[in-house]
C-alpha cells in the first residue's frame, strides 16, 4: 500500500492540473446527479417491526378510520382571554384550508370537539333528569294501580259475600239477586283486566327505563373516564386543532408538513397565535450554520498557528470542503431511492470536515518537514503520501469499518447513517492522497515560509527525550486519570434514551411554544397521547359495544399514570376497540414509558374471554425506537471492541498495547456519555450549552458516538504508539521509547485533536435539537480521548508495562501479516541522499548517548 500511495503521490505531483480538474469534474457530476435524482429528507425516525408499527398495521387493516397519524395545531389568544365568535370562525376557516392539503384526511376544530363532549355531558345530565321524572311517573302509576288492586279486592270480597247471601234465597228472589251479583262480577272482572293491562304497560315502561338507565350509566361512566381530556382550555383562551393524516405521522411527506407549518406561520387570525406541534414542524436542519462556520474558522486559526502560512492553512480546508461536497452530493443523490433522515447528511458533513482537515494536515506536515531537510518537491510529496498517507489510509479504513459495522444492528436508518459517514471518510481519504498532493505540487516551495526556505538543509538538531518518566509520576497519572474519568462517567449510569420532543427545540420555535401551551393549559400528557387498541377474543354485538368499552376503559384507567381515557370506537366487525389515553406525564417522562410497558402486558377480562392491549402513537413509537436502539448497543460495542483488539494486535504486534488502547477507548466513551447525561439530561451547565429543558439522550447517539470515537481513538493511538514502537525497535529501552514516541507525535495529534474538537463543537450551537448533543458528544469525546487518554494514561500505562508491553509469541509473529502502517520500508528504500552525506540531522534526534537501560535482554519480536 505504501508503494502504491507513493506512486499516486508522484503522479498527482507531476499531473497536478489533471488531478485537480478531475476532482472538479467529479464534484460537478455529483452535483448533476443530485439535481436529477435527489428526493426529500424525512425528519422522523422509524424502525420497522416495532410494537407500535404492528398496532398501526392492524389498525390499517381492520380500523381504517382510526389509522393514520395525528398532528396538533395550538391556537392561543394573545390577550389571554376567551376566544370571540369571530376568532372561532377564523380558526374553523383555517382548519378547513388545512383539510384540503394532500395527505390530510381531516382537520377538526377543538371548539367542535369540545362542544360535542360538552353536549354529551349535558345529554347525560338531561337524561338523568328525564329518567328521574319517568321513575317518579312510574312510581305514581304503580301507586294508582296498587290502589286499584285494593279496590278490586274489596269489591271481590263484597261480591263473594253477596254470593253467599244469594245461595240462601229461593225462587224468583234468588234469580234476581244472582243476576245482580253476576253483573257486578262482570264489571269487576273488566276493571281487573284494565288494571292488568295498565300493570303490563307499566312493567314494560319499567323495563325500558331500566335499559335506558343502564345505557345512560354506561355513557356516563365513559364520559367520566374522559373528563380530564379537553380541546378548549378551561378559561377558553387556548384551543387544540387536530390534523389527521392519511399515513402514520412518521410517513407523512415532508412537503405536507411544511405546507401546514407555512400556513400556520402566515395565518392571519386577529388576536390569535398559531403554533404547530413537533409532530408537524420537525424541520430538516441546515447543513452549515453560524456555529459550524465558527468551528471551521477556529480550525483555520489552529492550522495557521501550526504552519505559520496562510496558503498552507488553506490546503487542508480546501481539501476537506471538496471532500464534503463530493460525498454529500453523491450520498444525497440516492435520497430518492432510500429514506434519509435529516441528521444523516449533517453527520456526513461533520465527519467529512473533521477527518478531511486532519488527514490532509498529516500529509502536508510530513511534506513540509521533508522539504526543510532538502528533499525535492515531487519526491517529498510522493514519500509523504507513501508514509503519512499510508497511516491516513489505515486510520480512515478503521473509521470506515466502524461506521459500516452500524449495519449489523439491523436498524435501517442507523445503517444508512453509518454508510453515509463512511462515504464521507472514504472521500476524505481519496482527496487527501490525491488532491492534496496535487495542490502541494502546484504551490511548490511556497508551502514553506521565506525564513524556512532560506534555511533548507540547515535545520537545527532536535534533541529527543533520553530519560523515562518517573515511575511514581506514571502511577499517579494513571490512578488520577482513571479516577477523574470514572467520576465524569458516573452520570452515565442514569442515562435514559429518547427522541427529541417540542421541549427540546429553540424557545423561539413554534414547536416549543406549542409544547409549552399544551403543557400549561391542558396538562403534560396532552403532548404525548397514546392510542390504545384492545383486541377482543371474539366480535361483540352492537348492543354490547358500549358495555365492553366501559369495561376496558375502566381497566385502563386503573393505572395511576393514566389521566384520562377517551373511546374512539370499534372496528367494522367489532373485534377491535380503540381508545385515546392521556398519560399523567409528558412523552419523554419515566411514567409514560412505564405506562406503555404496563398497558402492553395488561389483559382485560370481558364477557367472552380476555382482551389484549396494544399501544401506538408518537410517544409509544419514540419509546419503541429508543428501546430497540438500547438493545443493540451492547452487540455493537462488543463488535467494535473486538475489532479494535484484532486491528491493534496486527498493527503493533503486541497483546498488552491493544488491551490498554481498548481500555482507554472504553474510558473515553463512558466519560463522554457521562458528560452528555450531565448536561443534556440533568441540565448541568444548561445555560452554557443552550439546554433549557433537560430530556433523555438522543436514542441513536451512543451507538453513533461509539463508532466514530473508536475510529478517531485508533487514529491517535496509531500516531503516538507507532512512534514508541519505532523508537523501541531502534534500540531505545521500552520506557525511554514511550517518551520519544510521545515527543514525536504530540504536536500533530494536538493540532489534529483541536481541529476536530473545533469542528464538532461548532455543531453544539446548531438550531436542531438532534444535532446539538451529537456535536457535544463527539467534541467532548475527542477532548477526553486525545488529551487525557492518549497523551496521559496510555504513556503512563506503557511506562509501567515496560518491555512486557511489546511481548508477542514468535509463532504468532510469523503468522500475523506485517502491516507497515507508517511506510517505514518505503522510507528506507527512498533515503534522502543529503541525510546520507551527513549534511543535517533533520527532524531526527541528534546523536545522544546510548540508553542506560536498553532492551534488558528482550528482543522485540516485531519486524522493524
Amino acid at each position: 500500500m505504501a508503494g502504491l500511495l507513493y506512486r499516486l503521490g508522484r503522479f498527482s505531483a507531476r499531473r497536478h492540473w489533471l488531478v485537480i480538474i478531475t476532482w472538479v469534474v467529479i464534484m460537478a457530476v455529483a452535483g448533476v446527479t443530485y439535481t436529477l435524482f435527489a428526493g426529500t429528507i424525512s425528519s422522523s425516525i422509524t424502525i420497522p417491526n416495532t410494537k407500535t408499527s404492528q398496532v398501526q398495521d392492524e389498525l390499517a387493516d381492520k380500523f381504517p378510520s382510526a389509522n393514520g397519524g395525528n398532528g396538533t395545531i395550538v391556537f392561543e389568544t394573545k390577550n389571554g382571554k376567551a376566544f370571540t365568535d369571530q376568532q372561532k370562525s377564523d380558526v374553523d376557516d383555517f382548519l378547513q384550508k388545512i383539510e384540503k392539503l394532500d395527505g390530510v384526511k381531516g382537520a377538526t376544530s377543538g371548539f367542535t370537539t369540545q362542544q360535542q363532549l360538552d353536549d354529551g355531558r349535558q345529554k347525560i345530565t338531561d337524561g338523568e333528569a328525564k329518567i328521574a321524572a319517568q321513575e317518579e311517573q312510574i312510581s305514581s302509576g304503580q301507586a294508582q294501580i296498587d290502589s286499584g288492586k285494593q279496590r278490586i279486592a274489596a269489591g271481590q270480597a263484597q261480591i263473594d259475600a253477596q254470593k253467599q247471601q244469594v245461595a240462601a234465597l229461593t225462587g224468583a228472589a234468588q234469580s234476581a239477586a244472582q243476576a245482580q251479583v253476576d253483573a257486578a262480577q262482570q264489571q269487576l272482572d273488566a276493571q281487573q283486566q284494565t288494571l292488568d293491562a295498565s300493570q303490563q304497560k307499566l312493567d314494560d315502561g319499567k323495563t325500558k327505563l331500566s335499559d335506558a338507565k343502564q345505557e345512560l350509566d354506561e355513557n356516563g361512566r365513559l364520559l367520566d373516564l374522559s373528563k380530564d381530556i379537553r380541546f378548549v382550555s378551561s378559561d377558553g383562551s387556548a384551543a387544540i386543532g387536530t390534523v389527521q393524516f392519511t399515513k402514520s405521522t412518521f410517513e407523512v411527506p415532508a412537503d405536507t408538513k411544511t405546507a401546514i407549518a407555512d400556513d400556520a406561520d402566515s395565518a392571519d387570525i386577529s388576536g390569535v397565535e398559531v403554533y404547530v406541534s413537533n409532530d408537524i414542524a420537525q424541520g430538516v436542519p441546515s447543513i452549515l450554520g453560524p456555529g459550524e462556520i465558527v468551528g471551521v474558522i477556529i480550525a483555520a486559526l489552529v492550522l495557521f498557528l501550526m504552519l505559520r502560512t496562510i496558503i498552507g492553512a488553506a490546503i487542508p480546508l480546501v481539501s476537506a470542503v471538496l471532500g464534503v461536497g463530493v460525498a454529500s452530493l453523491a450520498s444525497l443523490s440516492f435520497s430518492g431511492l432510500v429514506e434519509f433522515i435529516s441528521v444523516t447528511p449533517v453527520l456526513g458533513v461533520m465527519l467529512g470536515l473533521a477527518v478531511g482537515i486532519d488527514y490532509s494536515l498529516f500529509i502536508l506536515n510530513r511534506h513540509r518537514t521533508q522539504l526543510k531537510q532538502g528533499m525535492p518537491v515531487h519526491e517529498s510529496i510522493g514519500l509523504a503520501n507513501g508514509t503519512s498517507g499510508n497511516a491516513v489510509v489505515f486510520a480512515g479504513a478503521t473509521v470506515i469499518v466502524a461506521l459500516l459495522a452500524l449495519n449489523i444492528t439491523g436498524i435501517p436508518f442507523l445503517g444508512l447513517m453509518g454508510t453515509v459517514g463512511a462515504v464521507a471518510v472514504f472521500f476524505a481519504i481519496c482527496i487527501a492522497t490525491s488532491f492534496t498532493p496535487a495542490l502541494l505540487s502546484l504551490i511548490g516551495m511556497r508551502i514553506l515560509r521565506r525564513k524556512e526556505r532560506e534555511r533548507i538543509g540547515n535545520t537545527d538538531s532536535t534533541r529527543v527525550p533520553n530519560k523515562p518518566m518517573s515511575t511514581w509520576r506514571a502511577i499517579v497519572t494513571l490512578v488520577a486519570g482513571i479516577a477523574v474519568l470514572g467520576t465524569i462517567a458516573l452520570p452515565a449510569t442514569q442515562m435514559r434514551l429518547g427522541l427529541p420532543t417540542g421541549a427540546s427545540e429553540s424557545v423561539d420555535s413554534s414547536q416549543y411554544k406549542a409544547y409549552k401551551a399544551l403543557d400549561d393549559q391542558f396538562g403534560a400528557g396532552q403532548n404525548g397521547p397514546l392510542l390504545v387498541v384492545a383486541t377482543l377474543p371474539k366480535a361483540v354485538s352492537k348492543d354490547d359495544v358500549t358495555a365492553t368499552e366501559v369495561t376496558i376503559g375502566e381497566a385502563i384507567a386503573e393505572n395511576d399514570d393514566v389521566k384520562a381515557v377517551l373511546p374512539i370506537g370499534a372496528s367494522k366487525d367489532r373485534d377491535i376497540i380503540a381508545f385515546q389515553v392521556k398519560p399523567a406525564g409528558g412523552p419523554d417522562s419515566v411514567s409514560t414509558e412505564t405506562l406503555v410497558k404496563d398497558l402492553r402486558t395488561k389483559d382485560v377480562t370481558v364477557d367472552d374471554g380476555t382482551a389484549t392491549l396494544g399501544v401506538a402513537g408518537n410517544a409509544s413509537a419514540n419509546i419503541d425506537v429508543s428501546e430497540k436502539l438500547a438493545n443493540v448497543l451492547p452487540l455493537y460495542l462488543v463488535v467494535v471492541v473486538g475489532l479494535s483488539l484484532i486491528i491493534l494486535i496486527v498493527v503493533f504486534r503486541s497483546f498488552l498495547v491493544p488491551i490498554t488502547a481498548t481500555a482507554g477507548f472504553i474510558l473515553s466513551v463512558l466519560a463522554s456519555f457521562g458528560g452528555l447525561t450531565a448536561i443534556y439530561q440533568f441540565g448541568w451547565l444548561g445555560s452554557v450549552f443552550g439546554v433549557h429543558d433537560p430530556a433523555p439522550i438522543l436514542s441513536f447517539l451512543p451507538i453513533i458516538e461509539i463508532g466514530i470515537l473508536f475510529g478517531l481513538a485508533m487514529d491517535y493511538q496509531l500516531f503516538l504508539v507507532s512512534g514508541m514502537r519505532e523508537a523501541y525497535a531502534h534500540g531505545a529501552s521500552a520506557k525511554v521509547a514511550v517518551q520519544r514516541g510521545l515527543h514525536a507525535g504530540r504536536a500533530v495529534v494536538t493540532a489534529a485533536a483541536i481541529i476536530m474538537i473545533s469542528v464538532f463543537a461548532g455543531f453544539i450551537f446548531s438550531d436542531s435539537s438532534t444535532i446539538k448533543p451529537i456535536g457535544f458528544g463527539l467534541a467532548f469525546g475527542v477532548l477526553i480521548d486525545a488529551f487525557v487518554v492518549r497523551m496521559l494514561l496510555i504513556p503512563a500505562a506503557m511506562h509501567l508495562l515496560g518491555t512486557s508491553a511489546w511481548w508477542f509469541p514468535k509463532w504468532l509473529d510469523r503468522i500475523v501479516p506485517d502491516v507497515d502502517v507508517e511506510g517505514a520500508k518505503l522510507e528506507r528504500s527512498h533515503p534522502d541522499d543529503r541525510s546520507e552525506r551527513g549534511e543535517h540531522h533533520g527532524s531526527h534526534a541528534a546523536p545522544v548517548e546510548p540508553d542506560a537501560n536498553p532492551h534488558e535482554g528482550h528482543t522485540p519480536t516485531h519486524r522493524a
